[in-house]
Parts: C-alpha cells; structure tokens; sequence
C-alpha cells in the first residue's frame, strides 16, 4: 500500500487559486481550508473533483460580509492551504490519504473545512477527528442517506459514507436532515434509530435544535452534501433530488449551529461543470464562507 508522502502543510498542492481573503500561511488562524478533488465512486454524474478549484474562483463573486452573521472576512484570519493530491483509482486509499491530510491541520491547531470532491472522502476526515474529539456528534445535510453496506462492490462508495462514519463514530450520534431518497432499509434504520430530523419544510432547524438541546458543548461535525438544495438552485451536482432546500433553509441552520462547538465541517458532490451558469460554485462559496465565520470561534 502507497501511504500518502504529504507530512507537513508546505507539501500540500496549493498552485491554483486561492479563496476569498484567505491566506496561505496559517499564523494566527482557527479555521483552515483544504480542497480534495475525488470523485472516483461517484455513480451517476462525475465532475466533482473540479469543485475545489471552482469554489475557490467563484467565491469572488461575493461579498466578504455577511449581513446574516454581521461579520466580514476581512476581519477574519484563516487559511487555505490548498489541495490534497489523492490517488484517483483507488477509494480506500484515498480516505487514507484524506485522513492523513487532516491529522496535518489538526497538529497545527486549525479546525478543518474540507471542500470536495465527493462525499465518500468524510470517512476520513471522521478517521482523523475522533482521535481528538471522541465525543463527536455529526451532522448531515444530504438529500440521500448514505447508508449503504456496501454499492458497486465497493464499501467505501460515496453511497456508503454515513455507514462507514457510524462504524468508527464512538458516539454513534448523526443527526440527519433533509433525507429524501434512499432504500426502504435505510429509511426504517434512520427512524428506528431517530437520527433522521423530522423532513418539514421550512422546520428543519427548529427540529435541529430540539435534537441538540442535551448536546451543548459537546464538539460537532457538519458535512454538507450540496444535493441537500433543491436542483433550481443547485443544479451543479451529481446526484440531484428534486423536492430540496433553499438559502433560507441553510441560514436558519446556521442559526442554530452557531451556538454550538462546531469544530469542523466539509462541503461536498459541487459538479461545477453540470451548471454552466456559475450558479452552484457561487451558492458553494457561499455556504463555505458563513461555516469559516462560525468556525472561527
């Protein structure tokens, strides 16, 4: 087995372009970004491996304040140290690559925000996190559960990621929102186990909350599968569900987090060559820029 050669910040790929006021050096910075271009299982539409680079050239296009949290990132220090080279062909071993990559940001005290790339690569950032956090309680905004043993033959598929996540999460604590497609088996688990918040429109984050109220203080994890918006506004993904979520949505979201230990979130399945208008790479940026803002904290 190939281990990944990355052993400090300066050798991850930081040649393409850089996020909206971010740096590259991480002196005096909470949050760092790191972009994972991957999307070998990905099963209906590839594309998500541009994501990184597309997120990073959009986030231009809008402002550095955000009216909803009063803040500005030009009053924030953080970092993008760049991209993780991952072995495109081989599923476990990138989410070793990956995991490798984020115990770099966590030695040097920075709290991760992954840009992918698709969604199987969170395993490894869960791998990485629960050495130090083994109290963590995750959070999924996804339109599909992800509950899958196993699909194509392969466990460490992008449809598998929330199995493989609860396999190594001590606390098995996942609060799912927005799920709207999946197997019959994956819908009863998910209600038999409660971790699927109540699928009301315009409600989820009042749920969100109920469900967090025992769980102050304690460290979360969101990760963020951008199919959870509806196809009008995020058509630039690979597997999208009609039936979905809208800005307003997320922002009531981010209300409630932001109250919370949120120590590290990743933004997932951004196809950006499936939306030739921008649009989805804007709403990506976007998003990434209110979690830089709770997560500097």
């Amino acid at each position: 087995m190939t281990i990944s050669k990355v052993k400090n910040l300066s050798q991850f790929n930081n040649d393409g372009a850089i996020f909206m006021g971010a740096k590259r050096n991480i002196d005096n910075c909470t949050v760092s970004l790191l972009g994972v271009p991957y999307d070998g299982t990905s099963c209906f539409r590839p594309g998500s491996r541009f994501g990184p680079s597309a997120v990073r050239e959009d986030s231009y296009g809008i402002e550095t304040y955000c009216p909803q949290l009063n803040l500005d990132l030009e009053d924030i220090k953080f970092a993008d140290v760049g991209s993780l080279d991952v072995p495109l062909g081989d599923a476990k071993l990138t989410i070793d690559y990956v995991k490798n990559g984020i115990d770099i940001l966590l030695k040097n005290n920075l709290k991760p925000l992954i840009i992918g790339g698709e969604h199987s690569i969170t395993t490894g950032i869960i791998k990485s996190i629960v050495t130090n956090y083994p109290e963590l309680i995750m959070i999924q905004l996804d339109a599909h559960a992800d509950l899958r043993d196993e699909w194509l033959g392969s466990k460490f598929s992008h449809a598998c990621t929330m199995k493989r996540c609860l396999e190594i999460l001590p606390s098995k604590n996942i609060f799912q929102i927005g799920i709207r497609s999946g197997t019959k088996s994956e819908f009863l688990e998910m209600n038999n186990t409660k971790r699927l918040i109540k699928h009301t429109y315009g409600e989820n984050a009042k749920y969100l909350e109920e469900a967090l109220k025992n769980f102050k203080g304690k460290p979360i994890y969101l990760t963020f599968d951008l199919d959870w918006f509806d196809p009008s506004v995020m058509p630039g993904t690979g597997t999208p569900e009609p039936g979905g979520y809208f800005w307003g949505d997320f922002a009531a979201i981010i209300d409630v987090i932001k109250s919370h230990n949120l120590i590290g979130a990743d933004v997932v399945e951004l196809s950006p060559k499936l939306d030739n208008s921008g649009i989805s790479s804007t709403l990506a940026a976007k998003v990434i820029r209110s979690l830089i803002m709770i997560l500097n904290k």
